[in-house]
């Protein structure tokens, strides 16, 4: 039997077999003062999930960003890592003026808006290699960013995605994890809408189903109505 013949096989295999849900819902992150760190990411406004500690010295703590189905775990005896060492740990949001000005108003230290002159910038630690201050042009979407880190040194990369690439969303839902989510798709679709109105040279009665009709395409990264 050659090697294509088993993978052949394989593939058959695997799709008999039923697919198995897998929600990524935590992530530990390490850290070398655990009261530290709870202070900090509840100074974020996180949610406070879990703070169990044991009595052989193990302990977990868990927060929850605004609207996000993903946790953090830290704590004592979580991991084997270095404290400071975990980076680039995405956090995406539909506003990321919004979101920065408030972590600021919340008093932590976060960079300046910007977007990559050359691929795999906004991973570079020095945060000037390759980054361009300010947000990408017409705020495309995946293209503009913002950093901040924990006491430790863990890194945090905020993304700004507002249209999503084709398959990443079915498009047969669409869900907002906030109010203020839902409220910047409106403010986004009522932009383009203006443009529509200004192409056709009328007033477009209709505007409740174009705004639906965008939103839901922008959220599935569908083609936009025009």
């Amino acid at each position: 039997m050659n090697i294509s013949e088993v993978r052949s096989n394989d593939a058959i295999s695997d799709a008999s077999v039923a697919t198995v849900d897998m929600e990524l819902e935590v992530v530990v992150i390490p850290v070398s003062d655990v009261d530290r760190a709870k202070e900090f990411y509840g100074q974020l406004g996180w949610r406070l999930d879990a703070d169990f500690p044991f009595d052989n010295g193990f302990r977990v703590v868990q927060f929850t960003p605004p609207g996000s189905g993903c946790s953090v775990q830290f704590g004592t005896n979580l991991t084997s890592a270095a404290a400071g060492s975990a980076h680039a740990l995405y956090l995406i949001v539909s506003d990321i003026q919004a979101a920065r000005d408030q972590l600021v108003a919340r008093g932590v230290q976060v960079s300046e808006l910007f977007h990559t002159g050359t691929p795999g910038a906004q991973f570079q630690r020095d945060g000037t290699s390759g980054r361009i201050g300010g947000p990408a042009p017409d705020h495309a979407s995946y293209r503009s960013f913002a950093t901040f880190s924990d006491p430790d040194g863990n890194g945090w990369l905020l993304q700004e995605i507002t249209t999503r690439l084709p398959g990443r969303i079915d498009a047969a839902t669409s869900s907002f994890s906030s109010a203020s989510d839902l409220a910047s798709a409106f403010r986004r679709a009522e932009a383009a809408h203006g443009q529509h109105e200004k192409r056709t040279g009328q007033r477009d009665a209709n505007w409740a189903d174009w705004y639906a009709a965008y939103i839901v395409a922008e959220q599935a990264g569908q083609e936009l109505p025009q």
